[in-house]
């Protein structure tokens, strides 16, 4: 799904699982080592996915380790941004000469937990998302609303180093798969993003590539 969000610039990789005997870096292990099992498999799966991203763009292996809020350190040269959620992992690279920054989510295609969206929306997405489901009710906007500000947040922090709340960007969705993100914080690098989104039985999925 995320290859079908992001230009022929960028390299994404897929799992539907978790495949036995991925190996990690030393530095991997050492950051998943309080890790319950679960959180373990993900993380492996994932930097799998990223290395064979990497791989597609000439890039040696190398670790991915957590930085600042978690947020994955990539070898030289690259950028790039990864997602994980029941049944799904991605990752998606480019060169650095190419893309400042990628953000990518996957979720899984339900709507959210009670009480979430209103952590999440501000009011005139809440009121946007009440208009969608109207257009297309087949669609979990409100779950796609969260997956866009995830994605919003994983492009915006490696430009910034900064925090973003879920308020602090405004979103419109266009029912022909693209989104925009208007960045509120007076100092904010740029003044939007723009995205893509696409949904399928039992999964949505959001990307932004900022070029260079």
């Amino acid at each position: 799904m995320i290859e079908t969000l992001v230009p022929d610039n960028v390299a994404v990789s897929t799992a539907y699982g978790d495949p036995p005997g991925v190996r990690l870096f030393p530095e991997e292990r050492h950051a998943v080592r309080k890790a319950v099992a679960k959180r373990r498999r993900e993380f492996a799966t994932v930097r799998h996915c990223a290395r064979e991203a990497l791989a597609a763009l000439g890039i040696p292996p190398a670790p991915i380790v957590p930085g600042r809020r978690g947020a994955p350190r990539w070898p030289a040269g690259a950028v790039g941004s990864m997602t994980h959620c029941a049944g799904f992992r991605a990752a998606a690279v480019a060169a650095a000469g190419d893309v400042r920054s990628i953000g990518i989510d996957a979720e899984p295609h339900e709507p959210l937990p009670e009480g979430v969206f209103r952590m999440v929306a501000r009011p005139e997405e809440a009121a946007m998302v009440r208009e969608l489901r109207d257009l297309r009710p087949g669609t979990c906007w409100d779950r796609l609303l969260f997956s866009a500000k995830e994605s919003v947040y994983k492009a915006w922090f490696p430009l910034t180093g900064e925090w973003l709340g879920f308020h602090d960007g405004s979103l419109a969705f266009s029912l022909d798969g693209r989104f925009r993100a208007r960045l509120l914080p007076p100092d904010a690098p740029l003044a939007e993003f723009a995205g893509r989104w696409t949904a399928a039985p039992g999964l949505l999925a959001t990307a932004i590539v900022v070029p260079r």
